[in-house]
């Protein structure tokens, strides 16, 4: 994974947004000046979940236990909610560069704009619906599924008027408005008209800490790091006497209670018991007997995060959103040439093989996948680099995508007042048209001012 030479206003968000979160203190604060996150402030509990076979961050719902929430994850399942649309939000963080993911090596002033990062024709695939854009070398794979109709393109989307700073544009995207004093994420309102109670699986966040745009105001919702890499262990206790000690939680638990403090320790022993049993399967399954044979994912912490909420979502968990990052950062100020390619050469595979193995499946009918950065960058670039620019790029991949570009790619003639490229499509119309056409909800329950925005045709 390459990093960025980020700058110093990206720096502080990295530090604000990856700070550790200590269970029952909520998400990080924020410096004074810059918007809060969505969710700040969320009563945050730590449990362990069997059916889900995760270690989970449960936000929202810090009363409720373990085998409650297992009760409603299997009640939502059987009810049905494993079949419905998911959505899987992955955000690029740094703001990548459009004119770099989708070059535009036909356009007359791109050479004098990027003399030294300009990329070469016929480096990359054409892209078929604009031949004077071209895709970067180390994103193949997108050209492969967009010719093959699986993925739709916003190739200059962003909003008006236009914020440069990594912090105040993320939140702007993640909470669906231009407010940073807005504390619900769009995912989260979706979830709090549509979902249950009783279910944190609803919106998951593969990541250390909830996922602001997940972050809503009645439903619980969770964060889980990697299902995969989790492990139990007893204090002070090692190998032979460590694994015979720990199966015996649930023969204890299991044993008559005769007092209140009996009855509470025993439930935290049962508890444990069925985590430890099932998370054995679960991590067994998953590293071991290849539940994901038919499809080869690269190594890397990125891929294992999709190829197990693949498996997750093949077990029948009632997954509505979701939300991770993608390899690395693309604050690319300097380095760009070697950061952007490292980059997408990890992240374009990992996407392509979950895609596929959604498809091996028989899932891909009812998930889309979502790629998303604050922003785009300048069109003229600094040297080695390029700085803070509006019109980005946005992808929506997936089976039932229209396949289509959304507003056209507006040139490089003429630029904005700020020399930046001039965008063609907002944002919040691409959520409008995923509430409305993939969630089947009204999107003015959930986007403010949703009227006034256009509704692109996103679902075939």
């Amino acid at each position: 994974m390459a990093r960025s030479c980020s700058c110093d206003d990206f720096t502080r968000s990295q530090l604000l947004r990856r700070g550790a979160a200590i269970a029952g203190k909520g998400l990080p604060g924020i410096e004074p000046g810059m918007p809060m996150p969505a969710g700040t402030g969320m009563d945050r509990r730590t449990f362990l979940l069997r059916s889900a076979g995760a270690a989970l961050s449960v936000y929202g719902a810090s009363m409720l236990g373990p085998r409650h929430f297992e009760e409603g994850i299997a009640q939502a399942a059987a009810a049905g909610g494993s079949g419905e649309p998911v959505l899987v939000s992955i955000f690029m963080e740094g703001g990548w560069d459009a004119l770099s993911v989708l070059a535009p090596v036909g356009e007359a002033r791109y050479k004098e704009l990027r003399p030294v990062l300009g990329l070469q024709e016929g480096a990359g695939r054409v892209f078929t619906e604009d031949e004077t854009l071209m895709w970067h070398p180390a994103a193949g794979g997108l050209a492969e599924l967009h010719e093959e109709g699986k993925v739709t393109v916003f190739p200059a989307i962003g909003y008006e008027p236009s914020e440069e700073s990594h912090f105040t544009s993320r939140h702007y995207w993640e909470v669906g408005q231009l407010d940073a004093n807005a504390r619900s994420g769009w995912m989260g309102r979706y979830l709090d008209l549509v979902g249950d109670p009783d279910n944190p699986l609803q919106g998951l966040s593969l990541d250390y800490s909830l996922a602001p745009a997940l972050a809503t105001e009645t439903m619980p919702v969770a964060a889980v790091s990697s299902p995969a890499d989790y492990t139990m262990w007893a204090y002070g206790l090692g190998e032979p006497v460590a694994g015979p000690a720990l199966e015996t939680f649930g023969a204890l638990g299991a044993l008559p209670a005769p007092s209140p403090a009996y009855a509470q320790a025993r439930a935290a022993s049962y508890d444990t018991g069925l985590v430890l049993e099932e998370m054995a399967n679960f991590v067994t399954t998953e590293k071991e007997s290849g539940d994901h044979a038919t499809v080869t994912y690269p190594p890397g912490e990125f891929a294992e995060r999709l190829a197990v909420l693949a498996a997750m979502l093949h077990n029948g968990m009632p997954i509505k959103c979701v939300s991770l990052n993608a390899v690395g950062s693309y604050d690319t100020h300097a380095g760009e040439v070697d950061t952007l390619s490292t980059n997408l050469e990890q992240t374009v595979p990992a996407l392509v093989a979950f895609q596929r193995d959604l498809e091996a499946r028989g899932l891909d009918g009812r998930v889309l996948i979502q790629l998303w950065s604050e922003f785009g960058r300048r069109p003229r670039e600094n040297g080695s680099g390029t700085d803070h620019g509006a019109g980005g790029v946005a992808f929506l991949i997936g089976t039932r995508v229209a396949g289509k570009m959304i507003g056209e790619f507006p040139g490089l003639t003429n630029l904005d007042e700020n020399e930046n490229l001039i965008r063609t499509s907002d944002y919040r119309g691409m959520y409008c048209s995923l509430l409305e056409q993939w969630f089947q909800t009204e999107a003015g329950l959930v986007i403010p001012e949703a009227a006034t925005f256009e509704r692109p045709v996103l679902v075939a």
